[in-house]
């Protein structure tokens, strides 16, 4: 037997809503994570540029270089989400997109690395930062009320 009262649809308190909600504040906090995540990310590619350059010059450092491409592929996930909760805030969703496939190359990049096949690993190095880099510039370029 159900002892819980109901609430009858003219009784109480409206369950929806009839103006929309002021997203400022989730939209100042959801760019403000962009941000984080895309530093993080151009971060995690500055790192895998420096241990690149080590493993080719010198020979050491491909775990290095391994492991940092986990990094990347944390960094870039974190950016599609965040991306996606600003747009979901009331923002734009192109850069969901483009962080969306930058994440997506990181794997056929890997394998790519995997692979060792430097003439199709440094373009896609090259596209990752391009992809990363646009995204990074169009967080801050937002003032964090907007």
């Amino acid at each position: 037997m159900n002892t819980q009262g109901t609430v009858s649809p003219g009784k109480g308190a409206a369950m929806t809503r009839t103006e929309p909600v002021h997203t400022g504040a989730r939209s100042a906090t959801t760019i403000r994570a962009v941000q984080v995540a895309a530093v993080l990310s151009v971060l995690t590619l500055l790192w895998q540029f420096s241990t690149a350059g080590r493993y080719l010059s010198q020979g050491t450092g491909y775990d290095l270089h391994k492991y940092g491409a986990l990094a990347v592929h944390g960094a870039t996930l974190l950016l599609v989400a965040a991306t996606f909760l600003h747009a979901r805030a009331g923002g734009p969703r192109w850069p969901v997109v483009v962080s969306a496939l930058v994440f997506a190359c990181t794997f056929v990049q890997a394998a790519v690395g995997h692979a060792q096949n430097l003439s199709a690993h440094v373009p896609g190095a090259l596209v990752l930062t391009v992809g990363t880099v646009w995204v990074t510039s169009w967080a801050f370029q937002r003032h964090p009320s907007a």
